[in-house]
């Protein structure tokens, strides 16, 4: 046989090779990994660490939903995706808005729900680039499927950034209130649900009048989402475990 033939049926085995590992580390193992994290509580995010290193420090314990006030869900749901029981995984209407307005103003207005949020928090890295939004698509698509509401607010509570070196309802409820994420009122989720899109310059123990305003907001919305039963694909099911 000659060389050039042999060199050729190595190349397209080489290439099925990479196609196959391409497979496996790209579509395989992310529903590996997703499915984990439905029973197991995910460890370090990338932006843990990277915030780590530059010194904030970290503070974080791990709360079952059940063992977290449901007035944070009730605030976080108000104030970060009122349709988060009615859609799959994409606020199509939200991101219509966002484009519009992100049109128009150089205040840029996000249209992530809670469960992309989720997936870019536990799964990806910070940035605004179309591959990353490709990935959390993905994901997002995955832990909608794979999870359901209850865990994916779950994991959202645990892991969402909520301070300097702090992440997850427990250690912002002790941090700020010096209570557990069960014990939390109304007013105070609603205060740390009102610093969720700048959790590193805004503060919930000390407000300053534009945190004081969002969150007494938050704090009505949330009544609203507490009468027409905005959570109940949270608050109303079964343990998530």
């Amino acid at each position: 046989m000659p060389t050039s033939h042999l060199l050729s049926n190595l190349m397209r085995r080489l290439f099925r090779g990479l196609i196959g590992l391409g497979l496996v580390f790209g579509i395989i193992g992310p529903v590996v990994v997703v499915g984990i994290y439905r029973l197991v509580p995910p460890p370090l995010t990338y932006l843990m660490v990277q915030r780590t290193l530059e010194g904030q420090g970290f503070r974080r314990t791990w709360r079952p939903i059940s063992d977290i006030s449901p007035e944070l869900t009730r605030s976080v749901i108000a104030a970060e995706d009122s349709g988060f029981c009615a859609h799959h995984g994409f606020d199509f209407n939200a991101m219509e808005k966002a484009l519009a307005h992100n049109a128009k103003s150089e205040k840029v207005r996000g249209g992530s729900t809670i469960s992309q949020q989720t997936a870019k928090n536990v799964f990806l890295w910070p940035d605004r680039s179309y591959v990353r939004k490709g990935l959390e698509a993905y994901f997002t698509v995955l832990i909608e499927g794979l999870w359901g509401k209850r865990r994916i607010m779950e994991v959202y509570l645990n892991s969402v950034e909520w301070g300097p070196g702090v992440y997850g309802a427990e250690a912002a409820a002790r941090k700020n209130f010096g209570v557990s994420a069960d014990k939390l009122t109304s007013a105070q989720a609603a205060r740390l649900a009102a610093i969720l899109p700048s959790p590193l310059k805004w503060r919930a123990a000390r407000p300053g009048p534009y945190v004081r305003r969002r969150s007494g907001r938050i704090d009505r919305a949330a009544d609203t989402v507490r009468n027409q039963g905005l959570a109940h694909c949270v608050l109303n099911s079964g343990s998530s475990r």
